[in-house]
C-alpha cells in the first residue's frame, strides 16, 4: 500500500501538528499519541496489552510480540515529549485477566516507563475491571481544565471531551492510489484519538458511529502517515 509521502501533499516532513480541543492547545503526534504542553501531559487511547494472548486463548494465532511492540513504541514517544503525566484512555489491556498474562519482562518495562511519572489508567469496555495492581492511579474518566478525558465518547454532540474507543482511521484517494490508515479525528470542541496499540485495526471516520458525534457539522482529521502526520480534507475522504 502506497504510504503518504510529504511531496505528495506539498508539505514539509513533520511528525506532529497542533490541534486545538475548546481553545486548548494539543500536539498530535504521528505515534497516535496526543501531548498537552500546557499539563507536561502525554495521552494515549487502546493500548490492548495482551490482544494476541487473549486470541490465543481462543484458538486464534496472533504472533505474541504486540504487548512489547506496543511498550517499544510508548517508550519512544516518552522519550520525545518526557511528560510529567501519562493519561491512558481506557482499553489499555485487552481484556480483565491481560494483566495476569503479562510477562515479567514487560511489566519491568512498564514500570520503567512508569518511574519519576503520574500514571493514570482511565479504564474501558475491555478492561472495566483493571486495578492498580500495575502502578498508577485507576478511575473512569478524568476533567482536566475543564476537558473531560475518557475512554468512550458520549454519543451526543457534546463538547469539551477528549476520548478513543473507536479507533478512527481514514481511507481517501489520491494521485489514484487509495490510502487507509489510523487517524485523529475531531471538530475543535471533541477529539477521538486512534488506537496507539499494535493488531488495533481502525474504523472508517464516515462509519454511521460517528455520526453521534459530528453529524454534517464537520470533522477534521489528521491522517497517520508513513513520514509524518497530515491534516486530510474532508472532501477526500472515502467509504469503505
Amino acid at each position: 500500500m502506497l504510504g503518504l509521502k510529504p511531496e505528495r501533499l506539498d508539505a514539509g516532513e513533520f511528525d506532529e501538528q497542533m490541534v486545538s480541543v475548546c481553545g486548548k492547545s494539543f500536539l498530535a503526534d504521528n505515534s497516535g499519541a496526543l501531548y498537552w504542553p500546557a499539563e507536561s501531559a502525554l495521552i494515549v487511547a487502546d493500548l490492548h496489552f495482551e490482544k494476541g494472548s487473549s486470541y490465543a486463548r481462543r484458538g486464534l494465532m496472533l504472533p505474541p510480540y504486540d504487548t512489547r511492540e506496543t511498550l517499544s513504541r510508548l517508550a519512544s514517544t516518552l522519550d520525545r515529549y518526557d511528560p510529567a503525566t501519562v493519561v491512558c484512555l481506557g482499553d489499555s489491556f485487552h481484556d480483565d485477566d491481560g494483566a495476569e498474562r503479562m510477562s515479567a519482562e514487560d511489566r519491568e518495562t512498564l514500570r520503567m516507563l512508569q518511574e519519576d511519572r503520574e500514571w493514570i489508567w482511565v479504564t474501558g469496555n475491555h478492561d472495566a475491571g483493571l486495578s492498580d495492581r500495575l502502578g498508577g492511579v485507576v478511575t473512569n474518566e478524568i476533567t482536566v481544565e475543564g476537558l473531560t478525558l475518557r475512554h468512550e465518547p458520549v454519543a451526543a454532540r457534546i463538547t469539551h471531551e477528549i476520548a478513543g474507543h473507536l479507533h478512527p482511521a481514514a481511507k481517501v484517494n489520491l494521485f489514484g492510489h487509495t490510502i487507509r490508515r489510523p487517524c485523529f479525528a475531531g471538530n475543535g470542541r471533541r477529539l477521538v484519538l486512534p488506537a496507539f496499540g499494535a493488531f488495533t485495526g481502525g474504523l472508517n471516520v464516515l462509519d454511521a458511529a460517528f455520526e453521534p458525534l459530528f453529524g454534517d457539522a464537520g470533522i477534521s482529521v489528521w491522517l497517520m502517515g508513513q513520514d509524518g502526520l497530515y491534516p486530510v480534507a474532508s472532501r477526500l475522504l472515502r467509504e469503505d
